[in-house]
């Protein structure tokens, strides 16, 4: 799952779109070639990438600065845990299993609240992180992947070069996936083109409203400011780690009961599964992308394929692609 870079959709993509044939499964990715001159753009592009990434560290140690010797308000773990909770089922339920891999249809103010959801989690706007996650799903492991834990080989030192590049390394490269090629459904729908520009006013929402609520509760600004920094930063902050571990560890550690396609090393990583909300079984889910549910084995909790079931119950999303007992035989290792 990545965290889509908030550059504009319009620059010209720099890595190849079709990797080159004959990859072994085991040497570094080829070079994508001499890296373009970096302008104006570009630098204002790492500076809020970068930002993006360390702010939420810095406010985990203003935190403790501020709250040394005494308890964190009751309001601010609720809140960050409702939020938790709202913006990662966005991302889950909203941007993975609905709108990159389409595992259901959703009624149209379902399909622009998870959305919303989902952008409210600081990992991009919305086409953004569709057309990288299917971009990954195009290129799993090989060259073309936007973030391998194999890209500088299978040997140690590669992999652990290729295990920070695949948690937040890949952020930081001038390596674009072009939604014209990876999303053209999502930028033709009015509505998603619409939350996607409003990315930016959805971050400021995502922290300003624990800014709000707790002021509000506690009824001074400094209540606000433990708020802002326990659900707003150090809750985006735990979210994005989440996520890049489903790019890193769950390509490099756990089981593989399923087949994937060749050079495909998804794994399962049950220690992930209630943080991510299901989304670390991500061995099943690259062996079925399109399946609604991922942990489909006995004890495999799937908290975003329940709140799906839920929403189906309502009569809120429909043709959801559920994983059937030959389905899943058929991809047994």
């Amino acid at each position: 799952m990545p965290l889509s870079p908030t550059r504009s959709t319009t620059v010209t993509p720099s890595a190849p779109v079709l990797p080159p044939q004959g990859y072994d499964g085991t040497s570094p990715f080829p070079q994508d070639g001499p890296a373009p001159a970096r302008d104006g753009g570009e630098r204002l592009y790492v500076t809020v990438t970068a930002v993006i990434v360390v702010l939420p560290f810095v406010a985990i140690g203003l935190a403790g600065w501020l709250l040394w010797g005494s308890l964190i308000h009751p309001a601010d773990i609720v809140l960050a845990l409702v939020l938790y909770a709202i913006t990662g089922l966005g991302v889950t339920v909203g941007f993975h299993r609905g709108l990159t891999h389409v595992g259901y249809r959703a009624v149209r103010p379902v399909r622009i609240a998870l959305a919303v959801a989902g952008s409210m989690s600081f990992q991009g706007d919305v086409i953004g992180w569709v057309a990288i996650h299917r971009r990954h799903h195009a290129f799993t492991d090989r060259p073309g992947d936007p973030h391998s834990p194999y890209r500088y080989g299978t040997h140690l030192r590669g992999q652990l070069r290729g295990l920070l590049h695949a948690h937040v390394g890949w952020l930081f490269r001038n390596d674009h996936t072009p939604p014209e090629r990876y999303a053209p459904d999502l930028l033709a729908d009015r509505d998603i083109r619409a939350v996607a520009r409003a990315f930016p006013a959805l971050c400021v929402l995502t922290l300003a409203l624990p800014f709000a609520v707790g002021w509000v509760i506690g009824g001074t600004w400094l209540y606000g400011v433990t708020a802002l920094l326990w659900a707003g930063l150090v809750r985006i902050a735990l979210l994005h780690h989440v996520t890049w571990s489903v790019n890193s560890l769950c390509h490099m550690v756990g089981e593989r009961p399923f087949r994937t396609r060749r050079h495909d090393r998804a794994t399962n990583l049950w220690p992930l599964a209630l943080l991510s909300f299901g989304e670390s079984w991500h061995n099943l889910h690259h062996a079925d992308p399109t399946s609604a549910r991922h942990g489909v084995d006995r004890g495999q909790l799937d908290p975003s394929a329940a709140v799906i079931r839920l929403l189906e119950r309502l009569g809120w999303v429909h043709d959801v692609r559920w994983p059937t007992p030959d389905r899943v035989a058929a991809r047994r290792a």
